[in-house]
């Protein structure tokens, strides 16, 4: 069977204001051959699609968003050509570049050498000029362009200028045509002039208003319906619509039986369209700041970087820099991709993309990342990843995904937004019968007013009166609110993640990391370091340093894990350490040195014992480091034992305080090691771990995370990425730690770029901090409908002989959406309970060596 070819690609979609609009995207993308998913993201303004590209094209992506209403605002690529030479150049390049998945259209022009590319963010224009080079072009990017045309967010500009001028317009005139309205009340009969009350003076006033700003309403609602779909546009064009031809019909018939022409309801339909465009230009103001973070992330990715070729420094474009290039880095400046520092040293700010403000120092051999800010000296680098491949590329991509995921919680917020247009649309025909039919008859008394509006009912008919109820329920719904409630906080909680160096593979693993009850953690380069490292020194009658010294010089020929930790704490504390004389290993034992005539012994008891050494009076307190977990061993010197040192793998900084974080949100901890129990037991004791999971061999962690699940209990694995693969996967959310450069490669669903147990702790305070902003969107979002749309059907009537109007209808919607944004966005002063303070200069050591039994040399 032929497989299907799966392509994916991500395309900007302006226009898109509630959930219906989303459903309206992902159905015409899906419904495309060739399409097998389509995710719209309201908040980030795109769609994600997968696709087979033999059957489906960008440019048909295109026409099927901008047929239903909306635009595609693609990035727009200016590039510089040279070496063309005839029209078959530019075909050439034309098909090449066309064919690349993202690119949605291509211009080359053959006389000014010019070529203009609109793509998707799926593709780089650094993928695009490496296509046209090898083909044999030169090309180069037009800088001045290129830096100003970012189409997405001129898009988003445009949406905003736009509806600030409708708003300006409608407001403007609505208070105008209000003030004319209530000139019969309270002291306005004494500062309106008549002319203000005549009823063709407020339809003039009223209809540019009606088809200006509210003109957006008709069109996209008559798109809608053209393509068999419908959103909240159809609503407010049928609510400010029929308010406007009340008014018209009263206006030039007043006997028709609406009223007559002191029931007008002008400024319903003005207010209406005021409203509701306030709510659009509130929400494109506040919906782009849910994703600041991801765009303060795009925004260090550094557009220059001055490379070393041909002995020359010559500043180049960052997107042009190749793997092996040498790059020089001043101070103030930001590292154009990441690399290997080989000369020079500094201290570089990497709180852009960890979270930890405490620069770090950076010598040859050491790590640097795109984006990073040099703070102090001058160096050199060798550049080994660049473009896609950065750390700050693959974050960037990382949350980027993550925001286009929907949450299992989502599900019922999309049931409900997805069906919402059509119940809210048959409510109201039930609301217009109930009305008209029994009703008005029982309930309608003339000196009927509406809340908040010294405005009567008046002579109103039963059809007039009728339509009006129907219109408040159409307005007053608002199914923005519950489509916007999980989405919107869920970008914010994505990006905050990142920003504190934690990134969420997607919306379930929020929520998943949210709902969990006990963590697991691996022992070995988790919990611990990962290498051994000397822990304590005991001498008798000579110095500690001369019993470490002694030890580092039996050890220097020595490839022993243990002994490199003796050598490397000699060297620490800067102790000479001469070459032996001799050397000789003694399997099992130890080993056995001369120095200067002296003979050096170091190892276990059966090599002191062995030897006829007395080392009885070191013993007990051999026994109490072992039972501590730690390798011991003796130290002797011409047949009399001096001392001993004990070495053990050391624990993390903030192991402990992590530990205790956790059980004070209420989770059970526990520790997974293949080392013995008494080795196993030693760290737990040391880090106050609840429950000890030892023995354990790697390929049956993946079981153990299994039995706890079995339990009834949701679990997080916390591991290094690679060993831990089963483990991590199996668990209900994986967290790899310490990812370093590679987080796009790791099998966890929860990322923590630092190596820092910490983030653990922080990542389920920010993921429970963002289902908490979910949980309290929808309930705003439901109690608003539950409450709202039985008042403005008229619940209340029959008892208080009041009514919803329509303009107070539309900004009660518009408040709710724009509540449920505002509260998303106090997520954006969220900070982790866990103090992040500089690695203490004595971290706390403890055991994690196998035991003495298993450690004989």
């Amino acid at each position: 069977m032929e497989s299907q070819k799966k392509n994916q690609i991500t395309i900007p979609v302006g226009g898109m204001t509630c959930t219906s609009c989303v459903g309206n995207v992902e159905k015409a993308l899906s419904d495309l051959p060739g399409v097998t998913s389509a995710r719209a993201n309201l908040s980030a303004g795109t769609a994600t699609v997968e696709f087979d590209p033999e059957k489906v094209t960008t440019r048909d992506m295109e026409k099927a968003v901008t047929d239903v209403g909306y635009e595609v605002p693609w990035a727009e690529a200016y590039l510089r050509v040279t070496g063309m030479s005839c029209a078959s150049c530019v075909q050439a390049i034309e098909t090449a570049v066309g064919g690349l998945q993202g690119v949605s259209q291509v211009s080359v022009s053959l006389a000014s050498g010019a070529a203009k590319v609109r793509h998707s963010s799926s593709i780089s224009v650094a993928q695009i000029k490496k296509t046209i080079r090898d083909l044999g072009y030169g090309v180069t990017e037009k800088a001045d362009a290129a830096e100003s045309m970012d189409r997405e967010r001129e898009a988003r500009q445009r949406d905003i200028q736009r509806q600030k001028r409708n708003l300006i317009i409608s407001a403007a005139l609505g208070m105008v045509i209000m003030l004319g309205t209530f000139r019969d009340y309270w002291i306005l009969p004494s500062i309106v002039p008549p002319f203000l009350g005549n009823v063709y003076l407020l339809w003039a006033l009223a209809t540019p208003v009606v088809f200006g700003p509210g003109r957006q309403f008709f069109v996209n609602s008559f798109n809608g319906l053209r393509h068999g779909v419908t959103d909240m546009n159809l609503l407010y064009a049928t609510g400010i619509g029929a308010s406007y031809l009340i008014g018209v019909l009263n206006t030039f018939w007043p006997n028709a039986g609406f009223g007559g022409e002191k029931v007008v309801f002008y400024e319903s339909a003005v207010l209406l369209t005021a409203f509701i465009v306030l709510g659009r230009y509130l929400e494109a103001l506040t919906r782009g700041k849910t994703s600041e973070a991801i765009r303060k992330l795009m925004r260090l990715q550094p557009k220059k970087a001055r490379a070393i070729r041909d002995g020359q420094e010559i500043e180049v474009p960052a997107d042009e820099v190749e793997v092996g290039d040498v790059l020089v880095v001043r101070p103030g400046e930001s590292i154009a991709v990441d690399g290997q520092l080989i000369e020079g040293y500094s201290a570089v700010d990497e709180s852009m993309l960890t979270g930890e403000s405490i620069p770090v120092e950076k010598k040859a051999g050491d790590r640097v990342f795109s984006g990073t800010l040099n703070k102090t000296g001058a160096f050199k680098f060798k550049a080994a990843k660049v473009g896609s491949e950065t750390m700050l590329a693959q974050i960037i991509k990382l949350v980027e995904e993550a925001q286009t995921t929907k949450a299992p919680i989502q599900k019922l917020a999309d049931f409900v937004a997805g069906h919402f247009i059509l119940g809210v649309h048959a409510l109201s025909l039930l609301v217009f019968v109930f009305w008209f039919f029994l009703g008005y008859n029982l309930f309608f008394r003339p000196e009927s007013h509406f809340i908040l509006s010294p405005l009567t009912v008046g002579g109103l008919g039963v059809f007039g009166f009728s339509l009006l109820m129907s219109i408040t329920v159409l307005v007053i719904s608002c199914p923005c609110a519950v489509g916007l409630a999980t989405p919107s906080a869920m970008m914010a909680g994505s990006g905050k993640g990142a920003e504190n160096g934690i990134l969420f593979k997607g919306a379930d693993a929020i929520e998943t990391t949210a709902r969990i009850q006990t963590v697991i953690f691996d022992k070995t380069g988790t919990l611990t370091k990962g290498e051994p490292s000397v822990t304590d020194i005991v001498a008798v009658e000579i110095p500690d340093a001369e019993v470490l010294r002694l030890a580092a010089v039996a050890e220097k020929n020595s490839e022993h894990p243990l002994g490199e930790a003796i050598i490397r704490a000699a060297r620490g504390r800067g102790l000479d350490i001469p070459d032996a004389s001799s050397f000789e290993a003694i399997p099992g034992h130890g080993v056995r040195a001369e120095l200067k005539g002296r003979s050096v012994l170091l190892g276990n008891r059966l090599l002191i014992k062995s030897n006829g050494i007395n080392g009885d009076g070191l013993l007990a307190r051999a026994e109490a480091l072992e039972t501590q977990g730690k390798t011991v061993m003796f130290v002797a010197v011409d047949g009399k034992a001096v001392g001993l040192i004990a070495v053990a793998d050391t624990l993390k900084e903030n192991s402990a305080e992590a530990v205790a974080a956790l059980h004070r949100m209420g989770i059970e901890v526990a520790m997974i090691t293949g080392d013995n129990q008494r080795t196993a037991y030693a760290i737990a004791r040391q880090v106050g771990i609840d429950r000890v999971l030892a023995e354990v061999l790697p390929q049956d962690k993946a079981e153990e995370a299994r039995k706890l699940q079995a339990q009834g209990k949701r679990v997080a694995m916390v591991g290094d990425g690679i060993n831990d693969a089963p483990a991590l996967a199996q668990a209900d959310v994986g967290i790899a730690i310490g990812s370093g450069t590679d987080v796009a490669k790791e099998t966890g669903h929860v990322i923590l770029i630092k190596d820092d147990l910490r983030d653990v702790v922080a990542a389920i305070e920010v993921a429970r901090a963002t289902m908490r902003k979910v949980k309290q969107n929808l309930f705003w979002a439901f109690v608003y409908n539950t409450l709202g749309i039985p008042i403005g059907a008229g619940l209340l009537y029959p008892f208080f002989s009041v009514m919803v109007s329509p303009e107070l209808a539309a900004f009660m919607m518009a408040l709710s959406s724009v509540s449920v944004t505002l509260n998303t966005m106090l997520l954006r002063g969220f900070r982790p309970t866990v103090k992040k303070s500089p690695p203490s200069a004595r971290p706390e050591r403890v055991a994690a060596a196998a035991a003495p039994a298993s450690q004989s040399r």
